[in-house]
Formats: C-alpha cells, sequence, structure tokens
C-alpha cells in the first residue's frame, strides 16, 4: 500500500471514496445519506460499513461509508481500527484506486494512516498459492499533514520488520542470522560470539546457549546523533527458540516458540529506523540471542553460574532462560553509563494469566520513567499496566549455594522475575522492564492484528524515542 497526500479528495477519480459517519449523524455526502441513512437506515455503529454504487454521479465509482461510532467514544486506537477495517474492504473488493475523505477528524489522521497500513499487513512468504490479484499495490489518496504521514510510514515499517522478523521460523532466525540483520543496519554494530561472550563474563547468557549447536550472539548497535539530549539503552530479549532446555516444555508450549525473540525483533526494527526519523537521542540496541536447546552441552538445575557483574545464580529450572540472558545485557547496558534503561522480553507465562493479550507489565525503580512509557504506549496504542515490586516477590529466588535463584515459584512469576533482573541493574541507573509474553503472539486475529506476532513495542518506543 502506498499513502498519497491529496488535499481535493472530493474530485478524485478512483475505485473507492471512503467518508466516516458519526453515529446516529449524517455525512458530508450526498449520495451516501440518500442511500444510506435516508433507505436503508445505516447507523453509523463502530466498525460498520456501507458500499454503494454511484453509477457515475461522482467521479468516484463506489462510495464506502464507515460508522466510527458515538463522538464522545472515540479514541485514536479505534481510528486506527478503522484504518485497518477500511484496507481489508478495499483489498475485499480488490479496489486499486481510494480516497479516504475523513471529516472532523484532523487530529487522528497519523493515526488513519497508521491503521490503514497496519491492515495490510500479511506473512505469506512461504505460500505457494499467493492471491495474484492482490499482489498489485493500492494508491490511497488521504490529506495528512507531510510529517504525520512520513512518521506514519516509517513506524508501521519498523512494525512490519518486527513482525516478519518474529514470524520467520526458527531455523531461518537464528542468532546468526540476527546478527546479520543487525549488520546491515547503516549503524555502528558489534557482535560478539562464542568464546568472546565468556571472555565477556556474560556466564548466565553464555550457559544457556550452550545447549544448542547454534552459536550464541551478543549485539550491540549504536545510533549516536550529534548534540544527542539524552542517552537510552533498550534491550530485546533474543531466544530465536526456546525448548524448556532439559526442563523441556511440552509440545504444545513449544508451538509458538519462535516468537520468544519478539523483542529482539522490536529492538531490530526500531533501531532500523532512527536514522530515517532523525531522532535526537542516542539510542543503544542490544540483544543477547541464542537458542535454549537440551544438547549434550546444555546447562542443567543445580548448576551455579556467575553473571557480569560477579553475581552467581543457581538454576532452578532451565526454562527461566530468558532472564540469564537478560542479566548479562542488563550489567553491559548499565555499563554504557547512559541516562535510561529499557528491557522488553518474551518473559513469562504468569504476565499473560495476569493481563492476558490486552497488555504488557511494565516494571522499574522510577517512577517517572514508568509513567512517560505508560503514556508513550497509549498514545502509539499500546498498553502497558504497572505491575508490583514488592520486596516479597524476591523471597523465593533466596538461594542456599547462590546469592541468588532463577525461578521464584508459582506464584507472582512476573513480579518476581522482574525482582530477579533488579539484581542486576546498577545502583542509581533508571530502569524500566516490559514483558510482553501475552502481546508479541496472537493466536488468532484481535482488534487490528492478525494471527501472529505484533510487533509489541515498536511503534511505544519510537513514540518515547521522538518525543525526548
Amino acid at each position: 500500500m502506498k499513502i498519497e497526500r491529496n488535499e481535493n479528495l472530493k474530485e478524485q477519480v478512483c475505485d473507492v471514496l471512503v467518508v466516516n459517519m458519526f453515529e446516529g449523524e449524517k455525512t458530508s455526502q450526498e449520495l451516501a445519506n440518500k442511500y444510506a441513512v435516508e433507505e436503508d437506515n445505516f447507523k453509523g455503529k463502530f466498525k460498520e460499513s456501507y458500499l454503494l454504487q454511484t453509477y457515475d454521479k461522482i467521479p468516484a465509482r463506489k462510495i464506502l461509508v464507515m460508522g466510527i461510532g458515538k463522538k464522545e467514544d472515540l479514541t485514536s486506537d479505534k481510528v486506527r481500527e478503522i484504518g485497518a477495517k477500511i484496507t481489508n474492504k478495499v483489498n475485499s473488493i480488490k479496489a486499486k484506486t481510494v480516497a479516504v475523505d475523513f471529516e472532523n477528524l484532523d487530529e487522528y489522521k497519523r493515526e488513519l494512516a497508521e491503521g490503514l497500513l497496519i491492515g495490510n499487513y500479511k506473512f505469506d512468504k512461504y505460500k505457494s498459492n499467493k492471491d495474484e490479484d492482490n499482489e498489485e499495490e493500492i494508491i490511497v489518496s488521504l490529506d495528512i499533514k507531510e510529517d504525520d504521514l512520513k512518521i506514519a510510514e516509517i513506524t508501521i515499517s519498523a512494525m512490519e520488520t518486527a513482525r516478519n522478523y518474529a514470524n520467520e521460523p526458527a531455523s531461518v532466525m537464528t542468532p546468526t542470522k540476527l546478527a546479520e540483520i543487525a549488520q546491515n543496519i547503516e549503524l555502528n554494530t558489534k557482535v560478539y560470539s562464542g568464546y568472546e561472550i565468556e571472555e565477556m563474563n556474560m556466564g548466565a547468557f553464555y550457559a544457556v546457549g550452550k545447549g544448542s549447536s547454534e552459536d550464541p550472539k551478543f549485539i550491540h548497535i549504536t545510533y549516536a546523533p550529534k548534540n544527542a539530549k539524552k542517552k537510552i539503552a533498550i534491550i530485546g530479549k533474543g531466544i530465536t527458540f526456546d525448548s524448556g532446555g532439559l526442563n523441556i516444555k511440552p509440545a504444545s508450549s513449544m508451538l509458538t516458540m519462535r516468537d520468544d525473540m519478539s523483542a529482539a525483533a522490536c529492538v531490530l526494527g526500531v533501531m532500523s529506523k532512527l536514522k530515517e526519523l532523525n531522532a535526537q537521542i542516542e539510542v543503544h540496541g542490544i540483544i543477547a540471542a541464542c537458542e535454549n536447546m537440551p544438547g549434550c552441552s546444555a546447562y542443567k538445575q543445580g548448576d551455579i553460574l556467575t553473571a557480569r557483574n560477579g553475581k552467581t545464580i543457581e538454576v532452578d529450572n532451565t526454562d527461566a532462560e530468558g532472564r540469564l540472558t537478560l542479566a548479562d545485557a542488563l550489567c553491559y547496558a548499565c555499563e554504557l553509563k547512559v541516562d535510561e534503561v529499557i528491557d522488553l522480553a518474551t518473559l513469562t507465562g504468569a504476565c499473560m494469566v495476569a493481563l492476558g493479550t490486552q497488555a504488557a507489565g511494565i516494571f522499574g525503580n522510577d517512577q517517572d520513567l514508568i509513567d512517560r512509557l505508560i503514556k508513550s504506549a497509549d498514545k502509539a496504542g499500546e498498553r502497558y499496566w504497572q505491575l508490583p515490586m514488592y520486596k516479597e516477590y524476591g523471597d523465593g529466588l533466596k538461594s542456599e549455594m547462590a546469592d541468588i535463584k532463577n525461578s521464584g515459584g508459582r506464584w507472582g512469576g512476573a513480579s518476581s522475575a522482574a525482582i530477579f533482573l533488579q539484581n542486576f541493574v546498577k545502583e542509581g541507573q533508571k530502569w524500566a522492564h516490559i514483558d510482553i509474553a501475552g502481546v508479541a503472539f496472537l493466536d488468532s486475529a484481535q482488534k487490528y492484528y492478525i494471527k501472529g506476532a505484533t510487533g509489541a513495542g515498536v511503534r511505544a518506543l519510537i513514540n518515547y524515542i521522538l518525543n525526548n
């Protein structure tokens, strides 16, 4: 899909003219009012639509009336849903030229553009029977400010990049492949592997990757504009496949574990677009990438690991591996002397139980940072819900043999995981942890998402970076 700026939409020659209708009101389009409202009693309820032929009475061949519900109920994210619905509708009727003439919604034009683009996403790379009729690009005309369109296009492109990476089979999206992708981003990128990781004293991360024939990769991408206003690090969990290790998962739980690198995909998507966005803060993208496999060299329950900051960890469960890789990544990030460290991870099933697929859990040691991230996510159409980090959640992490265990038992698992991570955050370092386990990969279509990877975190982080 390509969106073009056009202020004269009513005179646009196109396959479909799309107009909006608030519930219980009329549109400014006479044909739509006559046939949809007056003759067929179309109400304009949220996401309802009405399609009519124009019989050459106007330049457009058809009119699509989109109901957007009551004015008082409208939100920026509902506008994204409307945008995606429009794309789905025009795709279904095989329209190739579309004019979207929405009135009284000027403050939501960027969100409308985002929704139109999100709705066009599909992952059919491995299908041999693609619908060739739908391969031709759709041209959408929209009255939108140039800057808003630019940000929308770049943001959704970053989101699509992340979705594509997370949807790839684990046999394709290996740690080596993630490293290759990172090195192809036109930024300063360092990649460490195998013995280098061990020599960097990343004993927790290195242990997780030992059970796989795939070499682990530690990736550090730097975006450093001149006169940067601040410095942040974003860390993405990069388990390219999680079998559970020797504490092997049931088959049904392993089925979608290619998505356990969704946060790494998010970081790559964001970092790949910072130059285009002309972001004015320094950003360090960090990924500790490996597979968690039960090979002959796999780490075992009862092993004692030493993280980069010298803390020792008793392995209670090899399926609590993501926090081990993040432990060393957090230590590394804190050494960069950044203002803020933000990590994202598909970390715990407990967070999914608590928040389902509707919100990510957020934790941290600085309330202002947490509040700003929640606000940025909300504006971008993502939801973050703060969960507690009471010190009692750490009781289950106490070890008789080491400084800490890597698993704190069944109850409050999202919070105990955050407590574990905090042990590897340098004192005085502002830090936030975002558990995207429930929102990164969907088993069925939801809102403007199709089944599969959602690109969780991309829009929230880009919005946060641009507004700092």
